[in-house]
């Protein structure tokens, strides 16, 4: 019994310092299934999200999922913290660790388990200590284990949020850009209508670059994905499915210098949907209903028409932007499946209300009141 306590403490401590590695120190995707924090976030998601769909759909379960990704990650550290503790106990108990107590009944595991958890802990209390060799070498040992995982915790916390400030601030723009919920479609009429869609060439650098952030950041902080936006209607997967709409639609059916800085940012946009399904192991899946219906990509087209925007024509646009679609559109749809976002529209029915215009008490400031979205720009700031 006692040797093979000390084997199944091995393996758990083993476990832990690996898991913790992998999930905190080793900056790249971990190819292994075997992971300890990623049994747990299966697990423990499946489980938020069925309770979820018991709250009301609205304000209620978009705050309920919301606190899921800091609230995890405080969980997996008392997991990991946990496993330490109890594999320590486990190794000190099989080699039987001579330890002075303060009264001679304190026997057994449970003793072992509070001296591990003190020494883990580096409390100090100095009330159960070890007499021997062996055990002072190992209680030093997991002193030195947890000093080190704490100090990886509280360094761990800092980079995390600030890959998140950096995720959101750009999110966060493209609300006077293309509304709320964003969208790709008012994206487009806003730059033809203020003729800039010659900006929309810079734009899709900084998005290039915004999108590279996000697949490095969230294959090396999985974490962070379970982190949602202030806005109920903003979302890291929306702000994806955006950026490549409109390259796509730039691509496929605008006459312009943008062909080629479009193809870059679809390819980078694409590359990190493709990517974070595989980390997730979410099954590509198209959308239902269809994002863009015939008469919806017509209304568009006439709306940049009128803006002056010049426009490739005939069937091939629309024949060659549904194959772009396909590339990207099943792995975005499967990715905001599993988070539970809502992907927002190709083209909103109507003028969408951004955020900045609305307040807790009214939905659009009165300065802004009876002013269609898309003409507060130039009739505000010019």
């Amino acid at each position: 019994m006692a040797w093979f306590g000390g084997v199944a403490a091995a393996v758990l401590i083993g476990i832990v310092f690996i898991d913790t590695f992998e999930a905190m120190i080793l900056p790249r995707r971990v190819r292994h299934g075997y992971r300890l924090a990623a049994l747990f976030y299966r697990s423990a998601w499946a489980l938020w999200r069925i309770v979820a769909r018991l709250l009301p759909a609205g304000r209620w379960r978009y705050g309920f999922l919301s606190i899921f990704g800091p609230l995890s990650l405080f969980a997996l550290m008392v997991v990991w913290a946990t496993g330490l503790i109890v594999g320590f106990a486990l190794l000190h108990w099989s080699l039987e660790t001579s330890l002075a107590v303060p009264r001679a009944s304190d026997e057994g595991f449970g003793i072992y388990l509070y001296f591990s958890g003190t020494t883990f802990f580096t409390l100090g209390y100095g009330d159960v200590v070890p007499t021997g060799a062996w055990g002072r070498a190992l209680a030093v040992a997991e002193a030195g284990i947890g000093f080190g995982f704490l100090a990886v915790v509280i360094s761990y916390l800092p980079m995390l949020h600030q890959a998140f400030a950096r995720r959101e601030i750009t999110i966060s723009l493209l609300d006077a850009r293309a509304g709320s919920p964003p969208s790709a479609g008012e994206l487009l009429g806003r730059l033809a209508g203020a003729r800039s869609l010659a900006s929309a060439g810079p734009l899709l650098v900084e998005w290039e670059r915004w999108a590279a952030e996000v697949l490095e950041s969230h294959l090396s902080f999985p974490v962070l994905s379970y982190y949602r936006s202030q806005h109920d209607n903003q979302s890291w997967v929306g702000a994806l499915s955006v950026i490549l709409d409109t390259s796509a639609f730039l691509i496929a059916g605008v006459d312009g210098e943008e062909g080629h800085q479009a193809r870059l940012t679809f390819a980078m946009a694409r590359h990190t949907a493709v990517d974070l399904g595989m980390v997730f192991q979410t099954r590509p899946l198209p959308p239902e209903p269809d994002r863009l219906p015939a008469a919806n990509l017509v209304r568009l087209q006439d709306r940049l028409r009128k803006a002056g925007t010049p426009l490739h024509d005939g069937p091939a646009v629309a024949k060659a932007l549904a194959e772009l679609r396909g590339l990207y559109e099943p792995f975005i749809n499967a990715l905001a499946a599993h988070f539970q976002f809502e992907l927002p529209p190709f083209l909103p029915d109507k003028p969408p209300v951004d955020n900045w215009q609305t307040s807790a008490w009214m939905r659009r400031s009165p300065g802004l009141r009876g002013l269609p979205a898309a003409r507060i720009e130039d009739e505000h700031f010019d």
